[in-house]
């Protein structure tokens, strides 16, 4: 595996080569597949240029041939391009304040397997112990030969991990020993492998942009209702982390308190929309004196039955959300927003009906964003988390071509700052590509 390059030496035409490789790659990431000639005219090289850009990347195992297409044309057919599944490796953990997720995923944005573990965050120690196990358990999973190929660990996580527990209604725990802790630099001393961490909302973010709607719309509000609610935001086809890392964190924006009797009481005349709209609100309602106790199908199957308790909160969480959105469109005038979440896709299309309901309803002008239903459900952190290594070390930065250091977008990990892809590079291929949803 080719190391980051970390000074400006070596030729210009060298930069430029190592670059444009990358375009490659980022395209076949996004489009699925492509032809010789459609990478040539996509990167705007000549055919004998794309040509050796192409024999480099099969000779270092990072996309294979897959076949001809035969369009009916005169001439040999074209052969098809892909990303090797074994060309990388990455391990991708997600951790919240009510679970611990960790993945292994291939370079084609497979998830090989998981771990994962629902319960009420540990204290860090214990976090670090049970996450060490279960990298090894998946490492084990691969080949040496294999394992050469591993590119490092994504963290998702949420900002501050021990606030708004009275807003969730969680109980103080081991939350307070997690404020000064640095859980990436005890993964990476532990396991010797580079990590990089974003805020959880982001990472999904991430994903949906590599694999899902973003390869088809550069400008979008990502939504994810999981324990709590989080979100990232997507302009002109790149990943906008803002200053401190948490730009699209909607959990922080007010809304009126709750109606549901199971609510912990607002500590002001308005409360935070992560009270309204969380899958702990929910659990609470459900159960509110054991709701630590239920897992994810627990509410999953109070979705099945038409619970009534679930009926109650669904319509108190899209009122909420709704009214967030009314605010985040007049403030952003994004023409899509992207929702997913952990209790999959029945879930998904019900709360999105309800949604584009409430948010047309209340639109001045009946001016709204469409709202479709993200890709990946609950997988859709642990895929974002697994992606951040794989965009370090192979997506086409601007610093590439100076052999310089810059700032930070998402997948900036500990060893190095660095901007975003410029998004005319992102973008290319996009029109080859059709999202998938799977739960």
């Amino acid at each position: 595996m080719e190391e980051p390059r970390k000074n400006g030496r070596g030729s210009n035409s060298a930069q430029l080569r190592r670059y444009n490789e990358r375009i490659v790659l980022q395209i076949l990431r996004r489009a699925g597949e492509a032809s010789k000639a459609e990478l040539a005219r996509a990167v705007q090289l000549t055919n004998a240029a794309i040509g050796a850009i192409i024999q480099n990347l099969i000779e270092e195992g990072l996309i294979v041939a897959a076949g001809k297409r035969h369009d009916g044309s005169r001439g040999q057919p074209a052969t098809i391009l892909r990303l090797a599944p074994g060309g990388a490796y990455s391990f991708g953990v997600r951790l919240d304040r009510t679970n611990l997720e960790t993945v292994l995923m291939d370079f084609s944005g497979h998830i090989i397997d998981r771990c994962l573990h629902d319960m009420i965050l540990p204290a860090p120690a214990r976090a670090l112990e049970i996450l060490l196990q279960d990298v090894a358990h998946l490492r084990g999973q691969l080949s040496q030969k294999e394992q050469a190929r591993i590119t490092g660990i994504g963290l998702a996580q949420p900002f501050n991990l021990g606030a708004w527990l009275h807003e969730l209604g969680l109980p103080e725990a081991d939350f307070g020993k997690w404020e000064d802790y640095d859980l990436a630099r005890a993964l990476e001393e532990a396991t010797g492998l580079p990590v990089f961490s974003e805020n959880d909302g982001t990472a999904a973010a991430v994903a949906e942009l590599f694999y899902g709607l973003g390869r088809q719309n550069d400008n979008f509000l990502y939504l994810f209702l999981g324990p709590a609610i989080g979100g990232g935001l997507i302009l002109k086809g790149d990943v906008v982390r803002g200053v401190s890392g948490n730009a699209g964190d909607v959990a922080m924006i007010p809304v009126p308190p709750s109606s549901l009797s199971t609510a912990p009481p607002a500590r002001h005349a308005w409360d935070l929309l992560l009270t309204r709209a969380s899958l702990v609100s929910l659990a609470r309602h459900m159960a509110p004196d054991d709701f630590a106790s239920l897992h994810r199908k627990d509410l999953q199957d109070a979705l099945e039955r038409d619970d009534a308790r679930f009926l109650e909160w669904m319509e108190d969480c899209a009122a909420a959300v709704g009214l967030a959105l009314r605010s985040a469109y007049a403030l952003l005038d994004m023409p899509l927003v992207v929702i997913d979440g952990d209790l999959g896709r029945r879930f998904g299309d019900r709360f999105r009906k309800v949604l584009k309901t409430i948010v047309d309803e209340a639109a001045p002008e009946r001016l709204s964003p469409e709202i479709e239903l993200g890709s990946f459900g609950h997988d859709a952190g642990a895929i974002g988390a697994a992606s951040l290594p794989q965009f370090f070390n192979f997506s086409p930065r601007a610093a590439i071509l100076t052999g310089g250091k810059d700032t930070g977008p998402a997948g900036a990990g500990r060893t190095e700052d660095r901007r975003s892809f410029p998004a005319r590079a992102a973008r290319l291929g996009s029109h080859l590509a059709e999202p998938s949803r799977t739960d």
